[in-house]
């Protein structure tokens, strides 16, 4: 199968300051991919090449196996970009702003209405069609730009920090639609510098510094290769001195804290937390639980701590900013 983008030794320069390093990435089609770094690491640079909106100085993208440099109609065709930020014309209400743009794309005019209609259903903006474009909020700003982003039914989405700046409730709504698109086998390549983005929803990631790709892979994958021992976090109501028992001789496995949740919420019920070190991987992480679950012991809560995911970027970069 063809790969939706594939870049080989893509570099940008800039007078003298190499914003884009030898960069090598694919991304396979119907994959949900967080391109991750620190600001000026080069994201938004790499972005602007694929759209076709900036000239490398060397290396190569293919889109569904087109050189966006030999094949740039085609390329168009099937990508859809949505920049960081965008402005709005003014004195344009929602429908008339989408009308706008399918025109752009020479729709046809009798297919238009329901297009429109569809589109403001999957970003859930249908019951504002009739208002005036310049006086949304960022965040509807934001789902009204990717409802323009898929008039012509892309193939590929490119989306420049699509949750940058956006309240919490909105950066959910921007995250329940990336989901959506990939349910519905669109490529979705996104860039962003909040981690949380990424760990929720996210097949894979790529985590790029000072223009060069210094890790990608699953978020499993890398936690294995960054963080060989990853903190799990168990809670449980009571029978504590068994689970312990079960966890001393699970291979992988070191209890690292133990504690009594009563004391710290003032509740009258015991709840015990157990916090352990773990160096196996999710299937071996699955059959502990398995066996808490099979001995009768009353399992609450198990997870894996969530800033195991700052732990990875921190130790694929370095700090560095071009």
């Amino acid at each position: 199968m063809v790969a939706a983008i594939e870049i080989k030794n893509l570099t940008k320069r800039y007078g003298e300051i190499t914003a884009v390093d030898q960069l090598n990435l694919t991304v396979e089609q119907g994959e949900l991919f967080g391109f991750v770094g620190p600001n000026g690491a080069g994201k938004t640079t790499t972005i602007r090449i694929i759209a076709g909106l900036l000239q490398p100085n060397g290396g190569e993208v293919l889109i569904a196996g087109n050189s966006i440099r030999r094949a740039s109609t085609e390329v168009k065709r099937k990508i859809g970009y949505m920049p960081d930020y965008f402005g709005v014309y003014p004195n344009l209400k929602v429908w008339e702003y989408l009308e706008f743009f399918c025109s752009c794309y020479r729709i046809d005019k009798r297919k238009s209405p329901s297009l429109i209609e569809g589109l403001l259903e999957l970003v859930d903006l249908n019951h504002r069609r009739d208002d005036m474009v310049d006086r949304f909020s960022r965040g509807m700003k934001q789902r009204l730009s990717l409802a323009r982003t898929l008039i012509h039914d892309p193939e590929v989405l490119i989306l420049d920090e699509p949750a940058a700046g956006l309240d919490p409730r909105a950066r959910v709504e921007i995250r329940e639609s990336l989901l959506e698109l990939s349910r519905m086998g669109k490529t979705v390549f996104f860039s962003t510098h909040i981690l949380a983005d990424v760990a929720e929803i996210c097949s894979r990631i790529g985590i790029i510094e000072a223009g060069k790709l210094v890790a990608s892979g699953t978020i499993t994958d890398l936690h294995l290769e960054l963080i060989p021992r990853r903190q799990i976090e168990i809670t449980l109501l009571d029978r504590i001195m068994d689970a312990k028992e079960i966890l001393k001789v699970t291979p992988g496995v070191t209890i690292i804290e133990t504690q009594n949740l009563s004391q710290v919420i003032g509740s009258e019920k015991t709840r015990d937390h157990l916090v352990i070190d773990f160096s196996g991987d999710d299937q071996a992480l699955s059959q502990i639980l398995s066996e808490l679950v099979s001995k009768e012991i009353p399992v609450l809560h198990f997870s894996e701590d969530n800033r195991d995911l700052e732990e990875i970027f921190l130790r694929a970069t370095k700090g560095i900013v071009t």
